[in-house]
C-alpha cells in the first residue's frame, strides 16, 4: 500500500502490466506518492529493470487534458467468454497472479521453430480479420467477440484471458490509449485510429502481434503517427541477426522517431516469446546500454509505442489501460520474430 493506492511493483511488457519485479528493496523505497497530483513515481535503478527514468503513474480519468479529441471515457465491460473445455489453457489461466518475465531467452528446436510458425500465422490472420472489423460504430466489445470466437474455433486460447485477472479476449487500445485497453462498450468513432493486440495460445506456444488501424477519415497527424511507429518496427527488424547487440534495436527505433518529433514510450517493452508469454530478454524500444546479444533460434518481440506529444503514461483505476498524460496520440505495430542464420523471420505474417 502506497498512498491511497494499492500497487506491486512491476516490468510492464506491451500485452499487460504485470510482470513482478524480483526485488529485495521494499515497496516504500520504490515508490514516490504526491496526493495532490494523484500520480504515483516509481524509482527503479538500472540494476533492477534497465529501465532508467521509470514512471508509473495513476489518475483519475476526469483530470483535463489538452488534446482537441474527445478524451477516452471508460464503458461497461461485458462478462468474460467462456472457452470450451477441450482447449489447452496456459498455466496462469484462473490465477489472478501474473508470472512474470521467465528467466532464460526462448530458443527453440525445429520441432519448437515449427509450432512457433503456426502460432505466429494464426495470431497474424486473427489480427488481420480484427482490422477489417473496424468501422465506426462497432464496439470494442464486438470486435474482442470476433476475435474469442475465431481463436476458439482453431482451436486455441486467447492468452489475454486471465492474465493477471485479465478479463478479455483482445486488447483494443484507441486514439490516446498507449496500450492494455479493455473491449467495452464504446463504439468506435470516425477518425479514431486503434491498436489491437492478438495472442494466441496453439498447441503449447504463444504468437503475439499487433497493429493499429484507422477507423473512417483519418486526419494527417494520425496517419503520419502510425506510419512512422510501423517503420520504425520493420527497420529494427531489420538490422536483427545472430550475435546482434539487442540494445541496437532501441537505437534504430529512437533514431527514426525523433526524425520525426515523435515520442518513444519507455516503460512498455519486448519480450521473449514461446512457450511461455513473456520471458527474457527484455527488449527495450529506447537508446539504451543494456547488455545481451540476439541468439539462433530464438523468438522475441519487436513493439515500439509512439506518441505525438509526452511520453509519460498514466493508468486508469482499472488497473489495466494506459493512456498518455497529455491526451495526445498513440500508435503500436508489433511483430514475434525468430533470429535465423541471415537474419530475422517475421513469424506473425498470413
Amino acid at each position: 500500500m502506497v498512498g491511497a493506492f494499492t500497487l506491486q511493483p512491476r516490468l510492464l511488457s506491451s500485452f499487460v502490466g504485470d510482470h513482478f519485479i524480483q526485488s529485495k528493496h521494499h515497496l516504500s523505497g520504490l515508490f514516490q506518492y504526491n496526493p495532490g497530483s494523484k500520480h504515483v513515481s516509481m524509482q527503479l535503478s538500472r540494476g533492477l529493470s534497465g529501465l532508467t527514468d521509470f514512471l508509473f503513474n495513476k489518475r483519475n480519468v476526469e483530470e483535463v487534458s489538452t488534446s482537441k479529441r474527445n478524451r477516452l471515457r471508460p464503458g461497461e465491460v461485458s462478462p468474460r467468454r467462456p472457452v470450451p473445455d477441450h482447449i489447452v489453457r496456459p498455466p496462469y489461466v484462473n490465477s489472478w497472479q501474473s508470472p512474470g518475465i521467465a528467466s532464460g531467452a526462448e530458443v527453440h528446436n525445429e520441432k519448437g521453430i515449427e509450432c512457433m510458425r503456426a502460432s505466429g500465422r494464426l495470431a497474424a490472420q486473427v489480427l488481420e480479420y480484427a482490422g477489417t472489423l473496424v468501422k465506426p460504430g462497432v464496439k470494442t466489445d464486438e470486435i474482442d467477440e470476433a476475435v474469442h470466437r475465431m481463436i476458439i474455433d482453431n482451436g486455441a486460447y486467447p492468452s489475454p484471458l486471465g492474465y493477471g485477472g485479465f478479463p478479455k479476449s483482445v486488447c483494443t487500445s484507441v486514439n490516446e490509449c498507449i496500450c492494455h485497453g479493455i473491449p467495452d462498450s464504446r463504439a468506435l468513432e470516425d477518425g479514431d485510429i486503434i491498436n489491437i493486440d492478438v495472442t494466441v495460445y496453439l498447441n503449447g506456444y504463444h504468437g503475439d502481434t499487433s497493429a493499429t488501424f484507422f477507423c473512417g477519415e483519418v486526419d494527417d497527424e494520425a496517419r503520419n503517427l502510425v506510419q512512422v511507429t510501423k517503420e520504425c518496427l520493420y527497420k529494427a527488424i531489420s538490422i536483427c541477426a545472430p550475435g546482434v547487440e539487442l540494445k541496437k534495436i532501441g537505437q534504430t527505433i529512437h533514431d527514426h522517431a525523433d526524425k520525426h518529433r515523435y515520442g518513444v514510450v519507455r516503460e512498455f517493452v519486448g519480450h521473449g516469446v514461446g512457450r511461455v508469454f513473456h520471458s527474457d530478454p527484455v527488449v527495450l524500444h529506447f537508446r539504451n546500454n543494456e547488455a545481451g546479444r540476439m541468439m539462433l533460434n530464438q523468438t522475441f518481440t519487436i513493439e515500439p509505442m509512439l506518441t505525438v506529444g509526452r511520453i509519460n503514461p498514466v493508468m486508469w483505476d482499472d488497473n489495466w489501460t494506459v493512456v498518455t498524460e497529455d491526451g495526445s496520440l498513440s500508435a503500436q505495430f508489433e511483430h514475434t520474430i525468430l533470429i535465423t542464420k541471415d537474419g530475422a523471420e517475421i513469424l506473425t505474417k498470413c
